[in-house]
């Protein structure tokens, strides 16, 4: 059996050679890598330029558009409405109706704080009075302890006087009765009076303006808002809104001497008019015509 020859080594030759055919070989078989182009010629930067060109002109065309302007900012339709809506606030204020329910909500409020000063006022000169009543019994004794009811029946009376007298002022209708009117002053002067009269001088051991002032504080007040309180519900009372902006269940033919009367009598409780007034007083308490400040003139005579 015949050994097979030995395999020669190969030359560098022969290696360069082999590198080359497979240079030649590979670079037969890749395509072509020519930079893309349209059938124009356009390039890809050309188109990239191209869309920053229309870009910069569709900005330029919106920036002259000034409706982006004219758009309410949240801020701004805040105020707006705040605006929108101190004007109706203001424009209900002065509707009639309006400033007749304002000027009874305030009338009330007031009558309602007179008649609570009163009661603290009356309340105030219990002590003093208490002081007088007793005339130094002891402590405790039957004559102390019924000292103290004094001032209590007495405001309580006064209470219903002013109390009666207020609420008819509030619905058109004062009281201008002189015995009620004696009433009050009698009250009045006796919660006064016994208030005062321990603490005048050559009365208490030792005078003092402040003891004296300190303890007819309470019957001042008390003075003070009894004379007050009718006058300040007959100028309510007289108070003219305007006319009326609502539906009229009534003809108006001509003045209601009914309701001048009533504002006629008001004025006579608060003592701007005489208790019988003429009717050129009237005219012009009223700023009513002459005839018709004859009819109110003839009604308060017949009332």
């Amino acid at each position: 059996m015949t050994a097979a020859a030995p395999t020669p080594e190969p030359r560098p030759e022969d290696i360069e050679r082999g590198l080359a055919e497979l240079e030649r070989h590979l670079a037969a078989q890749a395509p072509a890598t020519e930079q893309p182009r349209e059938a124009d010629g356009v390039t890809k930067r050309v188109r990239r330029l191209r869309a920053e060109v229309a870009e910069a002109h569709l900005l330029a065309k919106l920036q002259d558009d000034d409706a982006p302007l004219l758009l309410d900012t949240p801020k701004v339709r805040k105020r707006r409405k705040a605006a929108y809506e101190a004007a109706r606030l203001h424009e209900l204020a002065q509707d009639p109706i309006m400033r007749a329910w304002q000027a009874d909500r305030m009338r009330r409020l007031l009558l309602v704080a007179a008649m609570v000063s009163l009661t603290l006022a009356l309340g105030w000169s219990t002590a003093g009075v208490q002081g007088f009543a007793a005339e130094g019994a002891p402590q405790w004794s039957p004559a102390w302890i019924f000292a103290w009811f004094v001032e209590p029946f007495m405001s309580l009376a006064l209470l219903v006087v002013v109390g009666a007298r207020a609420y008819m002022g509030t619905r058109g209708q004062p009281i201008t009765s002189k015995t009620l009117t004696r009433i009050e002053w009698l009250f009045l002067a006796l919660t006064l009076g016994m208030n005062a009269w321990p603490h005048l001088p050559g009365v208490v051991d030792e005078f003092t303006v402040s003891g004296l002032v300190l303890h007819i504080l309470g019957p001042v007040v008390a003075v003070a808002v009894v004379t007050a309180l009718p006058i300040i519900l007959a100028a309510f009372a007289g108070l003219d809104h305007g006319p009326r902006t609502g539906p009229s269940y009534r003809a108006n033919t001509g003045p209601d001497i009914d309701a001048l009367a009533a504002r006629a009598r008001l004025l006579i409780a608060s003592g701007e008019l005489p208790p019988t007034p003429g009717a050129d007083k009237i005219r012009r308490a009223l700023g009513c015509g002459m005839d018709t400040a004859r009819a109110v003139r003839d009604a308060l005579h017949e009332s």
